[in-house]
């Protein structure tokens, strides 16, 4: 109906131009409140590879790299040289890093940052091992289903009969506590009345209870009011404990990775973050975002993408300071 063209302001992909300020201008401002501190990490997008590094305080993407093959130590190097330059230009110092458990990163830090403090993030390794912990809880129900007698279809016909019937019902029971209740036996701390439901549905499995006390121990690990010398101590004396049962010995076998001494590395820094949730927003947001853009599935794409998602990170306070200003005039209006 219209005789002129389209309007297409706002229809122009901005990908091109935010990446070359995203190289140029927008590391100064990320970089002039620096907090010392980075979380490193990798995001897989079928056969490209996003390797990030994000200001582990500030939230911030500092710096980011698509590869079109999966990374190797070469790479990650080249991408901490990368860093380390840009630190040096501005006279900075690196006071902490956080990855996760990949053996990707333990040797290009300590070749390029040495003597830099290096987090495993307490998430990954806490995970690994609930894993174990939840598969050893499977494995006790399979057992029990096994334990099932076999009976035939109708009402039992003879009082041994109804013996078994009443303890097929039993183990049953017991299967279906199991599994409705197995987030007891990796939750961090019970209440009251969990407590009594845990140690009904372990009535006659003494091992599940080890294990949960396993657990216990675990989580004190990680507790900031001891250092990492005292959880080291404490971690000696649960590796003695485990070895002395051969069964634990096999199910927790996390527990003697050199990873969970990683993850201690914070008890003696009270500004090293534990986790690399800084990292990870930014990855989930990527994959949230590519669910409603579907042109971001090459290299290019890809790369101009996470540059106008920086972007929009660095306009965010000055668009909440619109926002509130918006909202402050329209209620002085009402």
């Amino acid at each position: 109906m219209s005789p002129g063209l389209p309007f297409k302001t706002g229809l122009k992909r901005r990908g091109k131009k935010a990446e070359q300020r995203v190289t140029i201008e927008y590391l100064d401002g990320a970089l002039a409140d620096f907090s010392g501190y980075i979380a490193v990490d990798e995001l897989y997008d079928g056969p490209f590879c996003v390797l990030s590094i994000v200001d582990n305080h500030n939230f911030k993407r500092l710096i980011y790299e698509v590869l079109d093959h999966d990374p190797s130590h070469k790479d990650i190097t080249r991408f901490l040289c990368c860093f380390r330059q840009e630190l040096n230009k501005r006279h900075l110092k690196l006071l902490g890093v956080t990855t996760d458990g990949s053996p990707l990163y333990p040797e290009p830090l300590a070749a390029i940052f040495n003597g830099v403090p290096h987090q495993v993030c307490e998430f990954h390794v806490l995970k690994e091992i609930n894993k174990q912990i939840l598969k050893a809880v499977t494995a006790v129900r399979r057992e029990l289903k096994k334990k099932l007698p076999k009976l035939k279809r109708g009402r039992p016909s003879s009082p041994a009969v109804g013996k078994a019937a009443r303890r097929k019902k039993k183990l049953q029971d017991k299967i279906s506590d199991l599994f409705e209740h197995r987030y007891l036996f990796v939750k961090h701390s019970l209440t009251p009345r969990e407590k009594k439901i845990f140690l009904r549905i372990t009535r006659g499995l003494p091992h599940l209870r080890h294990l949960r006390s396993v657990m216990n121990q675990v989580y004190c690990l990680f507790d900031r009011r001891c250092r990492t010398e005292t959880a080291l101590e404490k971690l000696a004396k649960l590796r003695r404990r485990i070895c002395r049962f051969k069964t634990l010995g096999q199910t927790l076998k996390k527990l003697f990775t050199p990873n969970i001494e990683k993850a201690l590395t914070f008890l003696d820094d009270s500004l090293l973050p534990s986790t690399s949730n800084a990292v990870e927003r930014g990855n989930r947001r990527h994959r949230k975002m590519q669910k409603s853009i579907y042109r971001v599935r090459t290299q290019e794409h890809i790369s101009q993408r996470i540059a106008i998602d920086m972007q929009r990170d660095e306009q965010a306070q000055g668009r909440l300071q619109t926002i509130t200003m918006l909202h402050n005039k329209r209620r002085e209006a009402i």
